[in-house]
């Protein structure tokens, strides 16, 4: 799609788009977000559209994106809520630490980028692969590796 087309489609859905989002999640800031999320995938070309199923895919997305955010701040919430601060957990963090200072002095800066997304930010090997312009499997690949590297280095040392 090209920009205009993209930019008209904007134009016409996004009030819409932004009704529904509100309605869903109650929130200004992320309803916004989910809508500028859409347009933002339209923009990259990971989404092509037919002018008669335009509207129709738009609000659905902004449905499915709003469902998807409610669960994930659900599950943030319960988190916080069942988190009881345990003395045990700063080795976990100290541990933490290690393993990605290990990555940061060992890892290439695509596998750093890779790693990063994967864990977390939480993207699908797919997203992976269209931001790095690499093939699915290469992110397998390059996970796998790292994975390893990272493994056999605190497995080998008594760490």
């Amino acid at each position: 799609m090209t920009k205009e087309e993209i930019k008209q489609l904007f134009i016409s859905h996004y009030a819409k788009m932004y009704r529904v989002a509100r309605t869903i999640l109650y929130d200004e800031h992320e309803s916004k977000d989910v809508v500028s999320d859409i347009f933002e995938r339209l923009l990259r070309g990971q989404i092509v559209l037919s002018p008669d199923t335009a509207e129709r895919y738009l609000l659905t997305s902004v449905r499915n994106q709003c469902i998807k955010r409610l669960n994930h701040n659900e599950v943030k919430r319960q988190f916080a809520d069942s988190y009881d601060p345990d003395p045990e957990d700063s080795d976990e963090d100290n541990r933490l630490n290690e393993v990605v200072e290990f990555a940061k002095r060992n890892l290439t800066e695509q596998d750093l980028r890779i790693f990063h997304l994967r864990f977390t930010e939480g993207y699908s090997y797919e997203e992976i692969a269209v931001m790095e312009g690499i093939s699915k499997v290469a992110v397998w690949k390059h996970l796998s590796h790292l994975l390893n590297i990272i493994r056999n280095n605190f497995n080998s040392s008594g760490k």
